[in-house]
This record gives C-alpha cells, structure tokens and sequence, in this order.
C-alpha cells in the first residue's frame, strides 16, 4: 500500500497497522504527515478549541539511585548535594499555584533511598488538603515506593488514592522497550512494570497521562514498541487521557557527553504526527514548548496536537539540561489565538474550566 492510501484510510478512522506504520515512517513526507495528523485532530477535536492547563511541576527531592544518564537534574545520595523540599515551602507553592489560577499540581521526585512509604502518604493527604488536584508520582516512583514497603503495587497505587492521590502523570517510560531501558536506565522500572502500574492505576479508578522521550539511541522500531504497547493497554483500560512525546535534551548528561544527539524541529513534528496517526485511541496530544519553544509548538498544532500542555509555574528537570523556555498563560492563549484556534483552560481530565460538570 502506498503512503497516500495508508493517510487516506488513516484520515478516515481506520487503524494504521505496525507494518504501515514504518512505512510512513520511512517514506511519508512531512506535509504529507501533517495533512492526516491535522485531518485526525479535526474529526477528533471539531471543536478547534485548543486547551492548556494551570499547573506547577514540584519535584520533592533530587535524590536519586536511578542515575539515568538522560538526566541532568538528579543527585546521587552520597553526594551530599541533594535536598528533600521542606513541607512548608512546599504548600507555600501551592498556595502560590492557586492564587495564580492553578488547578493542579505535578508531583515528581527522585528514587529516594532512604525515606519511608508512610513519608510520602503524609505528603499526599497535606496536599489534598489544600483542595487542588494532585497528578503525582511516576510509574518508577510507585515501583520504588513498592520495592522499599514491600508492598504490592496495588496496594500502593491504593493507599496513594485513600491518601488523596488523583491522578497519575506518564514520565519515566522513555522507550517502553527493555533493550533501550538496560542502556540508559539499568535501575530503572522495566517496561512491563511500566506498563503494569497505569493498568492497576486504570483498574483502581485512576486516570494517567503517557509519555515518551525519543531522539537517542533508540530505532523507529523501539519507538514502534512503545506505541503500540500504549495503544494496547489504552485498547484494555481507556484510561489514558494524553500522550506527550518530546525529544531527549543532551546538555549537561552523560548520554550527552557519551554521543551528540540532536532533535531538529523537523523531526519532531514528524513524530508527533506519527504519534497522532498511531493513537488512534487516545483523544488528545500534547504538543512540548517546554523543549521546543513555541514557535514549534504553535506549529505542532497543524501536526496533530490539540493540547498545548502545562503553564508550567516550576519546571526544574528539563531546565537542568540547559532549555529555559518559560510562557504565561497570557502568551500561551496569543500563541493559540494567532494559529487560528480558541485558547481554553482543562483540568487533567481535559474537562474545560467553566464547562458544566467540570472538576479538578
């Protein structure tokens, strides 16, 4: 089948298979990707609102055992450099985010070794106190929380919730493929692990977001895997509201120090399509301005992404690899606007603020 007939069928609802897939990969030109992206989104989204949500990343600690060699952010634990956020200053940005008409907060943190389950259950219920959403704790971290309490996943992913977990966010798949995992991030949670804590995350009542890091040393057959793997379990559960991908930033990394990798904006418009074509059940995706500042990003919104993702009051991760992009919710609805789209504020579970039976 050629690629035209593949984007028509696409563009018309019907599922692209891995085969086509790689095909398009290969020989789809970039427009050509676009036009189906865009055609998707549209019968998705006719709407042609696009939305965004008022969020703060807080990362708890920066100690780290995983030492991915993706990440410029962490501190080892015997370094003596590394800081656990104080309770206070913590719900001080809370408050902060709220004043700023923030409805939620992104919780992530390091593989600390050495703080207690029951550590982070008082951290969840002083958050859920303050009344905004919680979207906390990466498949990793739960793995982690598991391996120290000797808990299941389950029950942890379960006393999470009865603390006042809401919701949880996609980071740390990388590339949902073991061989890719065991090269830049050999103690970290495996990919069925990954996969395993959004299926009991669905199951308990949870929604989650996905996401995937790409642009290193992984091939468009391992970033095939990881869709597909998504697609399946979204097949089983439906309970993945997003899909964010976004290239690896090298600066300030030992993967980085090891090779050089770049991602042109080319050639991740290209994969953003290709998620788009792919994810045929998934609803939304999220374009990223935070690594690729927002002219890109104003452009992803022609390449299949509907959400343009977070304010972002805090972001520390991605910063430590040296991209500072910043934009306030004022520039973000301009951005929007001028691509000919209506800007609105979402919560997680991409209800619209203001719309009639919307929550955090």
């Amino acid at each position: 089948m050629s690629c035209r007939d593949i984007l028509a069928a696409s563009a018309a609802g019907q599922r692209v298979t891995d085969d086509e897939f790689l095909v398009l990969a290969d020989r789809a030109g970039l427009y050509e990707l676009a036009w189906c992206a865009d055609a998707i989104r549209r019968r998705l989204h006719p709407d042609k609102v696009v939305s965004y949500v008022i969020d703060r990343n807080v990362n708890y600690t920066d100690i780290c055992i995983s030492a991915c060699t993706f990440c410029a952010y962490f501190k080892a634990p015997e370094s003596g450099d590394g800081m656990v956020l104080d309770r206070d200053e913590l719900l001080a940005k809370i408050e902060e985010t709220k004043k700023l008409g923030g409805t939620q907060i992104l919780l992530q943190g390091g593989l600390h070794p050495d703080l207690p389950f029951s550590w982070y259950e008082d951290m969840v219920a002083a958050i859920k106190a303050t009344g905004i959403h919680l979207h906390g704790f990466s498949p990793p971290e739960i793995v982690h929380f598991a391996e120290l309490s000797g808990l299941s996943i389950g029950e942890v992913i379960g006393r999470l919730i009865a603390a006042g977990l809401d919701s949880i966010p996609g980071g740390g798949a990388e590339i949902l493929s073991d061989l890719v995992r065991r090269r830049i991030a050999p103690r970290k949670c495996s990919a069925d692990q990954w996969l395993e804590v959004m299926e009991e995350g669905h199951r308990q009542g949870l929604r989650t977001t996905a996401t995937m890091m790409f642009g290193h040393i992984e091939t468009m057959d391992e970033r095939l895997e990881h869709l597909r793997r998504l697609r399946e379990l979204q097949d089983r559960t439906g309970g993945f509201t997003a899909f964010i991908p976004w290239p690896f930033q090298p600066d300030h990394t030992e993967l980085g120090r090891q090779q050089h990798y770049s991602t042109s904006g080319q050639a991740y418009l290209r994969m953003l399509a290709l998620s788009r074509i792919y994810l045929d059940n998934i609803a939304n995706i999220q374009a990223s301005w935070v690594t690729q500042g927002p002219k890109i990003a104003q452009l992803s919104l022609f390449f299949g992404a509907n959400d343009f993702g977070s304010t972002m009051i805090e972001e520390n991760v991605v910063a430590a690899a040296g991209i500072s992009f910043r934009l306030s919710e004022q520039e973000i609805c301009r951005l929007v606007d001028d691509a000919g789209f209506v800007p609105r504020q979402r919560y997680m579970d991409y209800r619209l603020v203001g719309e009639r039976g919307g929550r955090s």
